[in-house]
């Protein structure tokens, strides 16, 4: 199969594909057999067919942060490359980890092939809540992996970060609600 064909069934832009394979970071083995001809091995990647593999997602909240976006995808990519996993799905969005209304998520959790959900740090997943999710994909027999869990030491200070989190979203406004309720745990913790 052919790289452009193959980023296309994956759901990812052939020019992404194309830098993947310059930076050695492509999910799946390839090789330039022409000037213009990367082929794609994707029997050396296949599993039985009920197996599935591991979806990566990446979220960043605006438009100026594009950059970083590339970067997680790039940086999951890498990971389940160098831990040989079957990627099945990659998602990446600008949207607001305070809703619901995130429709590369839903479509990545919605995706039965899916059987592991990657994402670089939790809240990528979502700003509160990502227990239930994780509970909701285990109950289901899938997973969430978290690459770097180590933002939050303590289950009751993250807890308290989010309850925070939502309280100043809904008083100030989604933009600013994380460093206010940082703030607001500074002065907790000065006072």
């Amino acid at each position: 199969m052919n790289l452009k064909e193959w980023a296309r069934a994956q759901g990812v832009h052939p020019q992404t594909a194309y830098r993947w394979f310059r930076e050695g970071t492509l999910p799946v083995p390839a090789q330039r057999v022409g000037p213009r001809t990367i082929l794609v091995n994707v029997e050396a990647n296949a599993s039985p067919e009920g197996l599935g593999g591991v979806g990566l997602y990446a979220r960043v909240s605006s438009h100026d942060q594009r950059s970083d976006l590339e970067c997680q995808v790039a940086r999951l990519s890498a990971w389940a490359a160098k831990s040989g996993h079957r990627v099945v799905r990659v998602e990446a969005e600008m949207a607001s980890g305070m809703n619901g209304s995130r429709s590369k998520a839903r479509r990545l959790l919605a995706d039965p092939k899916v059987t592991t959900v990657v994402v670089e740090h939790r809240d990528r997943l979502g700003r509160m809540d990502t227990d239930l999710i994780e509970a909701a994909l285990e109950a289901s027999g899938r997973r969430l992996v978290v690459l770097d869990d180590g933002e939050v030491e303590d289950d009751l200070v993250r807890d308290m970060v989010e309850v925070l989190t939502s309280f100043c979203a809904r008083r100030y406004g989604r933009g600013s609600a994380k460093s206010r309720a940082r703030k607001a745990l500074e002065a907790a913790e000065r006072g």
